[in-house]
C-alpha cells in the first residue's frame, strides 16, 4: 500500500507545481498581453512537413493551472476515498491520462489536435464512468459515450469544411472568414460538437447518468473540465456566434437549458444528481453568457465554477463515504453536528453556488446578471436568467436543510464524523480557493471596472430573486410527520419537471424504440418470411422432392428397369433415324 500512497502524492506534488508555474505565467502574459504562437516541426519528408501548433495566451494557461490544480487535489483526496480499491494504480493512470487529454484540447489552435484532446476526453471519460463495473454504470457509459460521439462526428465535419481554407489552423481565418458560408458551417458544426459535450438540449440526459462514476471523478471530470470543454472551445470560435441567428439560437436552448435543470434539481433526492444538475444549470449560463458575446464573463464564471463545484462534488463524497454510500438526502439530517468541518464546507461551497456576496460565485454571477439587464434582450430571455437564479438558491436551500439539520434518518447508531485528513486538506484547499478565488480573478482579469448604471429596483432584483429562492428552498424541504406531500397533488406535472422534461427517456427509448422494431419487423417478414420461404426453404424442399424422386429410381425395381431400357431404346432409334 505505501507504494500506492506515493504514487498519488507524487501525481499530486507534480501537478500542483506545474499548476502554480503555469498561473504565474498566465499571470505574465495578462499583464503584458502576450501570446505566444509555437509551431513544433514533428516530421519534414521532401515538399511535405507535419506540423504540430499550439497557442499559449493568458486564456489556455489560466485554465491549464486550474484543471491541473482540481486534478492534483482530487487524486489526493482518492488517495483515501478509494484506498480499499485494489486498482487504484489503474484509476490515477485514467485521471493522468483525462488531465493529458484536457491540456492537448486548451493549447490546440488547430482542429485536427483539438479533435484528438477531444476524442481523448471521450474515451477516457467512458473507462471512468463503467469504473465500478455494474450495469447501472455501463448503461450510463455507453449513454455518455454515443451522445458525445455526435460531437465527434460534427468535429471530424468541420475538419472537412476546413479543407476549403488549405489550413487547419482555425485561428488565421476566424477574423477574416466569419462571414464566408463555409466558416459560418464551420461555426454550427463547433457549436453542435460543444453542445454535446456541454450537454445543452437535447443531450442533457448524459450528465446526470455520468453520476454513476466514482466520486472524485465527478469532482474533476463532470464539474470542472470535461463539461466545460465545449464551453472553451465556443470561447476559442466565439468570432463566429456573433452577428447571425446561431448565436440567438444558441441563447434559446442554453436558457432552457438552464431553467430545466434548476427546475429538475428541485425534485430530485439523490445527493450527487442534484450537484449534476446543478452543473448543468451553471453550463446553460456560461453558454448563455457566451451567445450574447460576453466571451470572458463566460470564462471567468468557468474559473470560479470550477473551484466551488469540485469542492461541493468532494464534500458530496465525503457524505457519501460516511453514509456507508447512500446518497438519498432523506436519509440524512443533522450532519451538521455529526461533521461539522465537511458540512461548512460544504456549506460555503452552496452559498458561493449562490452568488453569496464575496465568495468566488458571487463575482462571475452577479456581473453576467447586470450585463443581461444592460443587454437587449427579450421579457422571456430575462425571465430565464433570473428564474433560473431563483431555481439555484432554491435548490441549494433545499439541499442543506434536508442534510444539515433536523434528525440523522438512518440508523441510530452511526460511524459519522470528518473523515480523514487526507479528504479534508484537499476539501479545505478548495474552500480557501472558493472563498478567495473570485475576487483574485477579478482583479486580474477586469483591470478596470466596469460601469453599471442601473436604478435601484434592478440592481435589487438579483438580491430579491435570491432570497425569495432561498425562501422557497425551505418551505419545500420543512417536512415533519403526517406531512402530506404537495407533489403528488400534481403528479403529472411533477413527473415532467422531475424527470428532466422526460430527456433521458426520449434520448435512449425515443432514440432506439423505433429503430428497433422497424428491425423486428423486418427480421420477421424478410429473413423469416419471405426470404425464408423463397430462399433457404424453397431450396431444401426443392432439393428433398428431386432426391425422392432419384431415390424411386435407384430402387432396383425391374418395371423401372424395363421401362428406363424402352426409354432409351427409343431415344436412340430416334437419333438413328434423324441422323439418316
Amino acid at each position: 500500500m505505501n507504494m500506492l500512497i506515493n504514487y498519488c502524492k507524487i501525481s499530486f506534488y507534480f501537478l500542483i507545481f506545474i499548476s502554480g508555474s503555469l498561473f504565474l505565467m498566465s499571470m505574465k502574459f495578462l499583464l503584458n498581453d502576450l501570446v505566444y504562437f509555437i509551431e513544433w516541426e514533428i516530421l519534414s519528408l521532401q515538399s511535405m512537413s507535419i506540423v504540430m501548433t499550439f497557442l499559449f495566451d493568458w486564456m489556455s494557461l489560466m485554465f491549464m493551472s486550474f484543471v491541473l490544480l482540481i486534478s492534483s487535489l482530487v487524486i489526493f483526496y482518492s488517495n483515501q476515498y478509494m484506498e480499499e480499491d485494489y486498482n487504484i494504480n489503474r484509476f490515477i493512470l485514467l485521471v493522468l491520462m483525462f488531465v493529458m487529454s484536457m491540456m492537448m484540447l486548451i493549447i490546440s489552435p488547430n482542429l485536427i489536435s483539438i479533435l484528438l484532446g477531444w476524442d481523448g476526453l471521450g474515451l477516457v471519460s467512458y473507462c471512468l464512468v463503467i469504473y465500478f463495473q455494474n450495469v447501472k454504470s455501463y448503461n450510463a457509459g455507453m449513454l455518455t459515450a454515443l451522445s458525445n460521439r455526435i460531437g465527434d462526428v460534427a468535429l471530424l465535419l468541420a475538419i472537412a469544411w476546413m479543407l476549403n481554407y488549405g489550413s487547419w489552423n482555425y485561428i488565421f481565418y476566424l477574423d477574416m472568414m466569419k462571414n464566408n458560408i463555409e466558416m459560418m458551417i464551420i461555426g454550427a458544426l463547433v457549436m453542435l460538437a460543444a453542445m454535446t459535450k456541454s450537454a445543452q438540449i437535447p443531450f442533457s440526459s448524459w450528465l446526470p447518468a455520468a453520476m454513476a462514476a466514482p466520486t472524485p471523478v465527478s469532482a474533476l471530470v463532470h464539474s470542472s473540465t470535461l463539461v466545460t470543454a465545449g464551453v472553451y472551445l465556443l470561447i476559442r470560435f466565439n468570432d463566429l456566434l456573433m452577428n447571425w441567428w446561431m448565436s440567438q439560437f444558441l441563447l434559446l436552448i442554453s436558457g432552457l437549458t438552464m431553467f430545466m435543470a434548476g427546475l429538475g434539481a428541485n425534485f430530485e433526492f439523490d445527493l450527487k444528481k442534484i450537484i449534476a444538475l446543478s452543473t448543468l444549470s451553471q453550463l446553460g449560463l456560461m453558454m448563455s453568457i457566451l451567445s450574447m458575446g460576453f466571451y470572458k464573463l463566460a470564462f471567468f464564471h468557468l474559473l470560479t465554477h470550477a473551484l466551488f463545484k469540485a469542492l461541493l462534488f468532494m464534500c458530496a463524497g465525503s457524505i457519501i463515504h460516511n453514509m456507508k454510500n447512500s446518497q438519498d438526502i432523506r436519509m440524512m439530517g443533522g450532519l451538521s453536528m455529526s461533521m461539522p468541518l465537511t458540512c461548512s464546507c460544504f456549506n460555503v461551497a452552496n452559498l458561493a453556488l449562490c452568488g453569496m456576496p464575496f465568495l468566488a460565485g458571487f463575482y462571475s454571477k452577479d456581473l453576467i446578471l447586470e450585463m443581461v439587464m444592460l443587454s437587449y434582450v427579450n421579457i422571456f430571455v430575462f425571465f430565464l436568467f433570473f428564474f433560473s437564479t431563483g431555481l439555484t438558491v432554491c435548490y441549494s436551500f433545499r439541499l442543506c436543510f434536508y442534510s444539515m439539520t433536523g434528525d440523522f434518518n438512518k440508523s441510530s447508531l452511526h460511524p459519522l464524523n470528518d473523515s480523514g485528513w487526507t479528504m479534508l486538506f484537499s476539501i479545505c484547499f478548495l474552500t480557501i480557493m472558493a472563498v478567495i478565488g473570485g475576487s483574485i480573478l477579478s482583479w486580474l482579469m477586469f483591470l478596470n471596472p466596469a460601469m453599471i448604471c442601473l436604478p435601484l429596483d434592478m440592481k435589487m432584483l438579483t438580491l430579491f430573486v435570491c432570497l425569495f429562492g432561498g425562501i422557497i428552498g425551505y418551505l419545500l424541504s420543512n417536512v415533519s410527520l403526517f406531512f402530506i406531500n404537495k407533489a403528488l397533488y400534481y403528479y403529472n406535472f411533477t413527473n415532467f419537471v422531475g424527470s428532466m422534461w422526460f430527456m433521458p427517456v426520449i434520448s435512449t427509448l425515443g432514440v432506439v424504440n423505433y429503430p428497433l422494431k422497424l428491425g423486428l419487423y423486418s427480421y420477421k417478414s424478410f429473413d423469416q418470411g419471405w426470404s425464408e420461404f423463397f430462399g433457404s426453404q424453397m431450396i431444401y424442399f426443392q432439393l428433398k422432392n428431386y432426391s425422392l424422386y432419384l431415390q424411386e429410381f435407384q430402387k432396383n425395381n425391374l418395371k423401372i428397369y424395363l421401362l428406363s431400357y424402352m426409354l432409351w431404346f427409343i431415344i436412340l432409334l430416334m437419333l438413328v433415324v434423324m441422323v439418316n
